[in-house]
């Protein structure tokens, strides 16, 4: 096999596994200028999708003006539903979260919203970061 040939097959597998895994990063934000952190999104045997996200330097929500006391995780569909994923709690030195949740459909955009209750169903406080630019 000549080394072009071989070049050309190398990327054509590194194309198929990138398509696989999608990596999103948050855009930054003027409410939390300093947080910063990605999601990656993949396919799982079951035709589910697997999200993980990790954050870094999310300040604690009771330190944000105003005041909130939960961080939650939200997905925007292709059908424009939005679905909670789960709930974000900072720690550590570096304030860093991270969650891992499943879905039926493919998020088209994956983002953090600072809320007074857990227990809501759609989004009402401020974005805080988001993958959508």
């Amino acid at each position: 096999m000549k080394t072009s040939q071989k070049l050309t097959l190398l990327l054509l597998v590194l194309a198929t596994i990138n398509a696989c895994t999608p990596k999103m990063s948050f855009v930054t934000s003027p409410v939390v200028p300093a947080a910063s952190g990605n999601v990656t999104i993949k396919k799982d045997k079951n035709k589910n999708y697997t999200i993980k996200l990790d954050v870094r330097n999310l300040a604690e929500a009771k330190n944000l003006t105003p005041a909130k006391n939960t961080y939650l995780v939200w997905m925007k569909q292709t059908d424009n539903s939005v679905k909670k994923l789960g709930q974000l709690t900072p720690s550590g030195k570096s304030l860093s979260a991270s969650l891992n949740a499943t879905a039926i459909d493919k998020p088209e955009t994956v983002f953090i919203t600072a809320e007074d209750n857990v227990e809501i169903v759609y989004p009402a406080g401020d974005t805080i970061l988001t993958t959508r630019r």
